[in-house]
């Protein structure tokens, strides 16, 4: 089997968050090449010069580590609708799934109409006046993953506030989700296939006094940190079997309305009363070996190899069928066929 291992190639010469990318590109390409003979690293950039590579590559399998281009999360479905119109198998979930749940506000609309417990929101855009959904409020980015923009300034108290922060994010993008922030425990629903992985929790104990009880960007990305101290996972959590069953059956039923395929994680804040409450469904999620992904399927017995090869078995049976059909399409589209 020839296996090709996409990327942001761009993000992979250092630029933050992504700056871990090597590590990870590293440890599935070992993975990988535990059972598959061939594996090439595809470096996805925006002058498109690596579709032409996967489409003549001959490739059996796409592994898409993709999680945008030069660090910008809103080309991640891009790069995915290429690798369906292209017909050759890939891991992960769907440009629409992906493009759906990138965007906060839209993901959100769709949960909450579906009945799931999603706390308030709003979402203003530069020059819309703003809103409150009441407080302690969050503000995010709307498209953004991996906790970009996300700080202990992100959680405010009143509407002073809230337009404060507003207008300062506005700096760096155009749209901004404000959410009732849910004061309270934070736990991590992997999915794996049909499988539910065994639920982790982020423990706040050791964040210093006086600050939120958030993962922020510094939590996951400045090692080392006061706020990355602060914020450890731990996995089983320790939950009640009532609880754990509630929250699994929110993150299945969550799932299924993103049409969520192969792998991904369900967010969720407790709070003090024990009513869990949905924040985020992350398709294609981090999948490096310190990642909470692959913690949650250690704890399960998977190893890291095992894992990597799940998601790739999934990826064949789930496009694998159709895949000559789609590429005598795609050849018959593009002239060569």
């Amino acid at each position: 089997m020839k296996i090709a291992l996409l990327f942001d190639g761009l993000s992979a010469l250092g630029k933050a968050p992504e700056v871990q990318l090597l590590d990870s590109i590293e440890a599935v390409e070992s993975a990988l090449l535990d059972w598959a003979p061939e594996v090439v690293r595809v470096p996805v950039t925006t002058d498109g010069r690596w579709v032409e590579r996967v489409r003549r590559g001959k490739f059996d399998l796409i592994f898409n580590l993709v999680e945008g281009i030069d660090g910008e999360a809103i080309y991640e479905p891009m790069v995915i609708s290429v690798l369906e119109l292209l017909g050759i198998p890939f891991t992960g979930s769907s440009s629409w799934t992906t493009g759906l749940t990138l965007r906060k506000n839209v993901v959100n609309g769709v949960l909450d109409r579906a009945g799931l417990p999603v706390p308030r929101w709003t979402h203003v855009r530069r020059g819309e006046e703003v809103s409150s959904v009441g407080f302690p409020a969050i503000c995010k980015p709307v498209a953004e993953d991996a906790s970009v923009g996300i700080e202990q300034r992100s959680v405010v108290r009143s509407m002073r506030a809230l337009n404060a922060r507003v207008q300062a994010m506005f700096d760096g993008w155009d749209e901004v989700l404000i959410q009732r922030f849910v004061d309270g425990r934070e736990v991590n629903v992997g999915i794996l296939g049909d499988e539910i992985l065994p639920i982790a929790e982020i423990d706040f104990g050791q964040m210093p006094q006086g600050m939120w009880h958030i993962v922020s960007y510094r939590s996951k990305w400045e090692t080392g940190s006061d706020e990355d101290l602060g914020a450890k996972p731990n996995c089983p959590a320790d939950l009640s079997e009532d609880l754990a069953n509630e929250i699994v059956s929110i993150a299945r039923a969550a799932w299924s309305v993103v049409g969520g395929e192969a792998y991904g994680r369900c967010d969720f804040r407790i709070d003090h009363s024990g009513r869990p409450w949905l924040l985020e469904v992350n398709a294609n999620p981090d999948i490096s070996p310190t990642a909470g992904l692959a913690r949650m399927a250690g704890v399960a017995t998977l190893s890291f190899s095992d894992l990597i090869r799940k998601i790739c078995d999934q990826a064949i049976a789930k496009r694998g069928d159709n895949y000559q059909e789609r590429w005598v399409k795609t050849l018959r589209l593009s002239g060569l066929g």
